[in-house]
C-alpha cells in the first residue's frame, strides 16, 4: 500500500507565478519509520505538541536558522525513507481561476500516482488537504466511481486502476500532513525566488532544490539521460503552451531548475 498526501501552494492568482499542486508518495511499509522520525525531529527541536508544523510560520521559541534546520531535517527524513515527490505546475496567467487550477492539479496528480502504482502493482490511497470548494466532494466521488473524465482522460473516461480510495486530511492529523506542507512550501519558495526575481533568495533556493532533488522520481529515460525527472514526478500544465509570452516563462523556469540539478524530462 502506498499513500499520496497532497497539498497546494501559490493559490493566490498572481501574474507570473505558478500554481503548484503536489504530493508526497509514502511506501506503507516505511510509514511507521517515517512517522517516528518526524516525531523525534519535533522533540529534538522542542516543538510543543499542539504546534502545527508548516513551511511557515515556525514556533516562536526557534530562531530563523533553527527553524530552517527543522525543515531540512524533515526533508532529509523523507529522502531517507524513499519518499517520492509528484508536482504539477500551471502558470496563473493561463489558469481560468485558482479553484479550477486546483481541480485540474488533483486530477493530474491522481493520474500520475496511478501511473506510479502500475510499477509495483500495489494499491494506493489519496489524501487531499481539506479546503473550501463545494465541488471537491463530487470530484473525489467521481474519481472513486469512474476515474478520470474530460480532456485528461483522452477517451472520455479512464479508470484509475490501483487507487482504492480518496479521502480528506488536515494539518495536525498526521505528521505526513506537515511533511507535505514543508516539502511543497520549500519548492514554492525556490520557484518564486526565480520567477519573482528575488536575488536575495537565490542562494537559499539553490540549497532547497539540491535537498529536494532526491525526492523526484527518475527512471533513466530517455536513453542515456539517467538524471531526468520522470514526467509523472514533475509536470508542467498544459502539456503544450502555444502563446510565446507564456511559453517563455515555462522554458525559463525549466532552465533554472536544470541549472540547479533538476532536469525535467517533459518536452515543452
Amino acid at each position: 500500500m502506498y499513500l499520496l498526501y497532497c497539498d497546494e501552494t501559490n493559490f493566490q492568482k498572481l501574474s507570473g507565478d505558478f500554481f503548484v499542486y503536489g504530493g508526497i508518495v509514502i511506501d506503507g511499509a516505511k510509514a511507521g519509520t517515517l512517522a517516528d522520525a518526524l516525531s523525534e525531529i519535533r522533540k529534538s527541536y522542542d516543538v510543543p505538541n499542539e504546534f502545527l508544523v508548516k513551511f511557515n510560520p515556525g514556533p516562536q521559541h526557534l530562531s530563523h536558522a533553527d527553524f530552517i534546520g527543522l525543515k531540512q531535517a524533515y526533508i532529509a527524513a523523507a529522502a531517507e525513507n524513499d519518499v517520492l515527490l509528484l508536482v504539477n505546475l500551471l502558470l496563473h496567467d493561463i489558469a481560468t481561476s485558482s479553484d479550477h487550477a486546483r481541480r485540474f492539479g488533483i486530477n493530474t496528480l491522481c493520474y500520475h500516482f496511478d501511473c506510479y502504482l502500475h510499477r509495483p502493482k500495489a494499491p494506493g490511497l489519496v489524501l487531499i488537504d481539506r479546503f473550501n470548494d463545494k465541488k471537491l466532494d463530487d470530484q473525489l466521488k467521481e474519481k472513486a466511481a469512474i476515474g478520470l473524465t474530460g480532456p485528461i482522460a483522452y477517451s472520455g473516461e479512464k479508470k484509475l486502476k490501483y487507487i482504492v480510495g480518496y479521502h480528506l486530511s488536515a494539518i495536525g492529523q498526521s505528521h505526513f500532513c506537515s511533511l507535505v506542507d514543508v516539502v511543497i512550501g520549500s519548492l514554492r519558495f525556490a520557484i518564486n525566488a526565480f520567477t519573482q526575481d528575488k536575488e536575495e533568495h537565490m542562494d537559499s533556493a539553490g540549497a532547497i532544490l539540491n535537498q529536494l532533488s532526491p525526492l523526484f522520481f527518475r527512471e533513466g529515460k530517455p536513453p542515456g539521460n539517467t538524471n531526468a525527472v520522470d514526467l509523472i514526478s514533475f509536470w508542467f500544465s498544459p502539456a503544450k503552451v502555444s502563446a510565446a509570452k507564456y511559453r517563455e516563462k515555462y522554458l525559463a523556469l525549466r532552465e533554472f531548475l536544470q541549472a540547479k540539478g533538476i532536469e525535467i524530462e517533459q518536452d515543452l
